[in-house]
C-alpha cells in the first residue's frame, strides 16, 4: 500500500508542475499552431475559390462563391446570380467570403480569438449543414460519431475542428498573442 501512495504523490507532484508550467500560454499556443498547420491553408484555399483572380479580384465575390453557398437560392433564380436578391442572400455570401479570410488570420495571430474562434465554430457548423443538406455529400463522406472509423469529414474530422476552437474560446490565445500583447499594454 506505501508502494501504491508513493507512486499516486510522484504522479501528483510531476502533473500539477507540469500544469503549472504550462498554464496560462501552452493550450493557447498549441491550438492556433495547430489550427495554422492543418486547418488555415484549407480555409485560405476554400476562400480563394470565391473571389476573382488578383489583387482587385479579392473584392469581388465570385459567382462560384453563390454556387457554394446559397445553390438553391441560385437554382431558383434560373441559375443567374445577378438574380439573386443581395438582402439578405448576397449578404450571407459576402459575410461567409470574408470571413473565411478574416476568421482564421484572427485565430492564428491571437487578435480577438474568442470571438475569430466562435466565428469559426459556427461557420464550420453552417459549412457541415451546406455540406450535407445543400451539396448531399453521401453518407460515408459525412461518416458517423461511435463507429469504428475515425475519418468520416464531418462527423469526424469537423468535430476535433470544434473541439480545437472551443479550446480557444474557453481558454483564450494565451500569453503568446497578440491579445495578450494588447492586454498587458491596456494595465501599463
Amino acid at each position: 500500500m506505501h508502494f501504491v501512495h508513493a507512486i499516486a504523490t510522484l504522479h501528483a507532484r510531476v502533473f500539477s508542475n507540469v500544469e503549472r508550467l504550462l498554464d496560462g500560454w501552452f493550450l493557447g499556443l498549441a491550438a492556433r499552431f495547430t489550427f495554422l498547420a492543418v486547418l488555415y491553408f484549407y480555409f485560405l484555399s476554400s476562400a480563394r475559390t470565391k473571389v476573382g483572380e488578383g489583387v482587385l479580384g479579392f473584392f469581388h465575390v465570385s459567382d462560384g462563391a453563390y454556387y457554394q453557398i446559397a445553390l438553391p437560392v441560385v437554382e431558383a433564380a434560373g441559375g443567374n446570380v445577378a438574380n439573386v436578391s443581395f438582402i439578405p442572400w448576397g449578404l450571407v455570401v459576402w459575410s461567409g467570403t470574408y470571413a473565411e479570410f478574416i476568421l482564421p488570420l484572427l485565430v492564428v495571430v491571437g487578435l480577438f480569438t474568442r470571438v475569430a474562434a466562435l466565428g469559426m465554430i459556427v461557420f464550420v457548423l453552417v459549412q457541415s449543414y451546406v455540406d450535407i443538406n445543400i451539396h448531399k455529400v453521401g453518407a460515408q463522406t459525412a461518416g458517423a460519431w461511435f463507429d469504428r472509423f475515425s475519418d468520416g469529414l464531418i462527423w469526424d474530422q469537423r468535430t476535433l475542428w470544434v473541439f480545437l476552437l472551443a479550446t480557444l474560446v474557453i481558454k483564450g490565445a494565451g500569453r503568446i498573442s497578440v491579445d495578450a500583447w494588447l492586454a498587458r499594454r491596456r494595465t501599463a
